[in-house]
């Protein structure tokens, strides 16, 4: 880092209309910072979260949907945590080379999640920036996943990134008779009330998630990037011939904060940008 800050030059993940936007709020690229972490989550064992019930009793003792904020025993509470552990490990090294080579906050970071050899793994990739002339900070740098556009978006509006805030959450919902006879075709158009629970669940705990580290960065509220969900299914490792379904629900966003009634002010004219494709200019006129 410090014979890249003294060279005089300096990297990007940036595109030509990223560059110009964030120029055009101030702020300066200073190099491309990179974060990595893999974290493994022990011999932790998740199991069916529907105990069965006395024999011939299809239904579970205990309720059959448990989500990993809950930290039910059977929960993948375990896995969440080594997920975070990995994503904070991931951003303190990102951040720590956006410090280094002087900047004062990292934008359009890319977030990457994995499996890697049986563990969890976050990879982080953005670029730090700064504000020419500006005292350097004495808090840690900022990390935003916004577009260079959208940066400049919201500085102009008067508000600034803070960091990356993240909810996960993970939920299991054991296949009792009812959610098996709801969800047969001859059942028609009708709401499989198990797993409508299960996705219904595991989104609020994660939106729980995501609040609690919203709160733990000091930020006001948090533009949301992404919300995905993946959903799979497993044999049930406590009744032979059921199965499980797992929902991982995930909530990526930048938290942000007020820092100016009235937003950012530009000593010039908005820069006006016009792509240099043929076809992009003539679908343009094409609009107009």
């Amino acid at each position: 880092m410090a014979a890249l800050r003294s060279s005089g030059t300096w990297g990007s993940a940036l595109t030509a209309d990223e560059f110009a936007a964030i120029r055009g709020v101030g702020f300066e690229p200073v190099g491309q910072v990179f974060g990595a972490a893999v974290f493994d989550a022990g011999a932790s064992a998740y199991g069916c979260p529907g105990a069965p019930g006395p024999p011939g009793d299809e239904s579970p003792s205990v309720p059959a949907t448990e989500v990993s904020g809950g930290g039910g025993a059977q929960s993948f509470a375990p896995l969440v945590q080594a997920m975070n552990q990995a994503r904070h490990t991931a951003v303190d090294r990102m951040i720590t080379e956006c410090a280094q080579l002087g900047g004062h906050g990292v934008v359009a970071v890319h977030v990457s999640r994995g499996v890697f050899l049986g563990g969890t793994q976050f990879t982080l990739v953005g670029t730090a920036i700064r504000a020419p002339g500006a005292a350097h900070a004495q808090s840690a740098p900022f990390a935003s996943d916004l577009s260079g556009q959208d940066f400049a978006k919201l500085i102009t509006a008067g508000w600034v990134p803070v960091g990356l805030a993240l909810g996960i959450s993970i939920g299991s919902r054991h296949d009792d008779l009812a959610t098996t006879r709801q969800a047969r075709r001859i059942s028609g158009n009708a709401e499989v009330a198990g797993w409508a629970e299960l996705v219904n669940q595991s989104r609020h705990d994660a939106r729980r998630q995501l609040e609690s580290d919203v709160s733990r960065l000091g930020a006001e509220g948090v533009v949301i990037a992404a919300m995905p969900m993946r959903v799979r299914q497993r044999d049930c490792p406590a009744v032979v011939g059921r199965r499980d379904h797992i929902v991982e629900a995930s909530f990526i966003g930048t938290a942000v904060a007020g820092f100016r009634p009235g937003g950012w002010q530009a000593d010039s004219p908005p820069l006006a940008i016009m792509s240099l494709d043929p076809r992009r200019r003539q679908a343009a006129r094409i609009r107009l």
